[in-house]
């Protein structure tokens, strides 16, 4: 799903490292995936065991 964005930039600043931003975009997206995912968990974990 994120692999389909284009890795060549023509166009930008010559100083701007485009590779290192797509890193840094596809790190904060998986932590948010991730981080989403186990507050959900643990919602669900605290309605079934502390009601």
């Amino acid at each position: 799903m994120a692999d389909n964005h284009a890795t060549q930039h023509t166009g930008g600043h010559p100083a701007m490292d485009y590779s290192e931003h797509e890193k840094t975009y596809d790190l904060f997206v998986g932590l948010t995936k991730w981080g989403t995912i186990s507050t959900v968990v643990l919602l669900v974990l605290m309605a079934i065991f502390l009601l």
